[in-house]
């Protein structure tokens, strides 16, 4: 059997691992998946007839904001669910099966890839969930064409890898879990201050520059433009770049973490 064939059934065995534990302990899954879809019905019931008078769908007529605010949860679906696997790594390190890992015949890249793939895969499922609730509550997308669809879904997972990859470097870096959940707060905060919930324009001039280049807020206007039709311009290539770079870094520091030799 080649070393190709190894590391895939390897990471394969891995993959089922990581599903298996995330399927015996959902309680995580759900905490991080029912705050995208609290926070869509709320700014939807609650907000929606202020937010859909400023984006302009009138004063009755919910469905403006609605359109607006669907990629945005959308992309905060995805910061949320690596959280947990920043946590489930930082569980690996501190139980000892990753230095059990480390003894066995088994591809040492395959433990990795098995929590990236199972997270991302997670990340789809929940994303999927999310739209399914922004559907019933009137999201739709009628001009989009099936490229612009499939260029969103390689978007979501594209993103999804990269929070992923620092994800994982995060749990391994964590002495406990405690401190993984607190390290990845940052990938559940910067979608709440990105254009998530109001256009860049409405906010104040000193806070605009944070909201503008930070990684989320390019992958929610190339969301937008691809789903809505709206301008992309610059932002397409801004999202790949942050997520080319967040993965590249990502992939570096966990790989560097792992493969040290344990004290």
């Amino acid at each position: 059997m080649s070393a190709l064939s190894l590391a895939a059934r390897d990471s394969g065995t891995m993959l089922r691992r990581n599903l298996l534990h995330a399927r015996r302990y959902p309680s995580l899954t759900l905490n991080l998946l029912l705050m995208p879809i609290v926070l869509l019905l709320l700014f939807v019931y609650v907000f929606g007839d202020v937010m859909s008078a400023g984006i302009g769908g009138g004063d009755a007529d919910r469905s403006a904001y609605i359109a607006y605010l669907v990629p945005g949860i959308l992309l905060m679906t995805i910061g949320s669910t690596p959280a947990g696997t920043a946590v489930s790594v930082s569980m690996d390190m501190t139980e000892g099966i990753i230095a059990r890992f480390r003894t066995m015949a088994i591809h040492r890249g395959s433990v990795l890839i098995g929590h990236v793939v199972g997270s991302v895969l997670q990340s789809v499922i929940s994303v999927v969930l999310v739209g399914a609730v922004a559907v019933a509550i009137g999201f739709r997308s009628t001009d989009a064409t099936a490229i612009e669809w499939l260029a969103a879904f390689g978007l979501l997972v594209l993103v999804a890898t990269a929070f992923t990859w620092i994800a994982v470097g995060m749990g391994m870096a964590s002495p406990n879990a405690e401190a993984a959940s607190n390290n990845a707060l940052p990938m559940v905060i910067l979608p709440l201050i990105s254009s998530a919930f109001v256009p860049v324009d409405a906010m104040p001039g000193w806070f605009r520059p944070i909201a503008e280049y930070q990684p989320f807020t390019p992958a929610i206007e190339t969301l937008r433009g691809l789903l809505l039709g709206s301008e992309i311009g610059h932002n397409g290539w801004l999202a790949v770049i942050w997520c080319a770079a967040l993965a590249v870094l990502g992939y570096w520091w966990s790989t560097s973490l792992f493969g040290r030799d344990p004290k």
